[in-house]
């Protein structure tokens, strides 16, 4: 099929619902086949998977160290006790993983990857805000993050040079994004069993070994940064959500895909963060942050350990195929037209490349970036949560016919949902932030408060993002409603 806009969307509309662009070409659920388009419309006849496979989609890429680290970073990082810091990992992962459910519940109804749904509460240029924010994020930023950890435990088990062992990771997930989504979920299928058993022996092998009652020293606000920590970890799977549902047949059970997504992720983010807090409590805090990987297999016995550090290096490449794949996902939608058939295959390839770029750069002092990187995701996440929420409330009784028309509509805007989130981000962050790089006005002044900027930047843009409809609706008066209207 040809590229062009019009083209695109003259499809029978047994295969496609009028006024959205299909995605062209012939895909299938072959793996070995390079996945097509960008981020259009999946045609009905090309729909297929089981809510099941959501399970393991979403449990692979958390079994690896960056996950075990943030764990890690609650008891060595700030000071918590071991049962202070299950408690935060709890009510963090929870709140993510229930927004993991809700948003990917919507894929296949809409058939479109999850910024493109973003556009229904920030517009269709709007939507730049959030979906190059997860471009940049997810293709560079989480990408650096898990080829390091990736690296560090390929370098231990092999005692290759961390240069050659970042190239032999960043390899790995480079061919299997760029392939697609089929070749994504076959891998965290067959990744799953092998990880889940080393990481299931190895957390019990280290909580025999830990301390729980061992004395606590928190920094101040430690509990509620820990919390924000654990929310930016879980969260920031949260803007990929729908991109794994969108090819599921639209009548696939919204309960059981908001099920299977939210168990996978709150299962493993928990049981390793509990895992890595435990670990911190057996070993001094300048080791557990120094040399995280060998401090954490340094509990177990030699073929464990080697075990373990093959686990961490499998799930860096399982976490990092979703980060560069709904990187490049995310990028596309941002509505630059490629035209290119493989646009979103070639996007994965150049985010890669820069992405092994900065992972060359964080092979030093990586604890403390990591923090602050899990901070600034939640900074952000909350408020594009809070629209998106927000405008589902709102107009859940609006038609799928009219939501599928304002997706791929350049002249809908609506500009409540890119305004409401910067303001909560700058004034949360402003008042909130308490990370190395910058600490807030409050926290500056009382340290016991911590960081609770996420859960600020989420009322302020609700409330802005409520309020801004609520007005606008009561001046249309007796006009058509807002909610197909272009520029609502």
């Amino acid at each position: 099929m040809a590229g062009s806009d019009q083209e695109l969307t003259t499809l029978a509309s047994s295969d496609a619902p009028a006024g959205v662009l299909v995605r062209e070409g012939d895909y299938g659920e072959r793996i070995t086949t390079v996945e097509p388009g960008g981020a259009e419309f999946i045609p009905l006849h090309e729909r297929h998977g089981k809510p099941l496979q959501l399970f393991w989609t979403w449990t692979s890429p958390n079994l690896e160290f960056a996950t075990v680290f943030v764990g890690v970073l609650a008891v060595a990082g700030f000071g918590m006790g071991f049962w202070q810091a299950t408690l935060a990992i709890v009510i963090g992962t929870a709140a993510g993983a229930a927004a993991q459910g809700v948003l990917s519940a919507r894929g296949p109804e809409h058939g479109v990857p999850q910024m493109v749904l973003s556009r229904l509460g920030f517009g269709y240029w709007g939507n730049i805000l959030p979906a190059g924010l997860n471009s940049i994020t997810a293709g560079i930023g989480w990408f650096a993050v898990n080829s390091v950890s990736g690296t560090f435990a390929l370098n231990t088990l092999t005692h290759m040079p961390k240069w050659l062992c970042l190239v032999i990771i960043v390899a790995a997930q480079l061919v299997i994004a760029f392939f697609g989504h089929n070749l994504v979920h076959a891998f965290e299928r067959y990744a799953f069993p092998l990880l889940a058993l080393i990481f299931l022996v190895a957390t019990v092998w280290i909580l025999s070994k830990s301390h729980p009652g061992a004395a606590a020293h928190p920094i101040p606000g430690a509990f509620l940064l820990t919390t924000g920590a654990v929310f930016g970890y879980a969260a920031g799977w949260n803007p990929y959500a729908a991109d794994y549902t969108r090819y599921f047949p639209p009548n696939t059970s919204k309960k059981a895909i908001g099920w299977w997504s939210a168990a996978g992720l709150f299962v493993s983010c928990v049981i390793l963060e509990i895992a890595g807090a435990g670990s911190a409590t057996a070993a001094s805090a300048a080791a557990s942050l120094g040399d995280p990987t060998t401090t954490f297999t340094g509990h177990l016995p030699t073929a464990m350990a080697d075990l373990t550090l093959l686990a961490i290096a499998v799930g860096a490449i399982a976490a990092n195929v979703l980060n560069i794949y709904s990187g490049a996902m995310s990028f596309v939608a941002t509505g630059i037209r490629l035209p290119l058939a493989l646009r979103r295959a070639i996007v994965a390839l150049v985010f890669g490349a820069i992405g092994f770029v900065v992972a060359l750069t964080g092979l030093h002092d990586a604890g403390a970036r990591y923090t602050n990187f899990l901070l600034i995701i939640a900074y952000w996440i909350a408020p594009w949560l809070a629209v998106m929420f927000c405008d589902q409330f709102l107009y859940r009784r609006r038609s799928l016919s009219e939501e599928e028309g304002l997706l791929f509509n350049k002249q809908y805007s609506n500009w409540a949902g890119p305004v409401a989130m910067l303001v909560g981000v700058v004034v949360s962050v402003w008042l909130f932030s308490n990370q190395t790089e910058y600490i807030g006005l409050v926290p500056t002044h009382v340290p016991a408060v911590g960081d609770i900027t996420f859960e600020v930047g989420f009322v302020i843009t609700a409330v802005i993002y409520l309020t801004w409809h609520a007005l606008a609706d009561r001046g249309a008066g007796s006009r058509a409603p807002a909610a197909v209207t272009p520029g609502r």
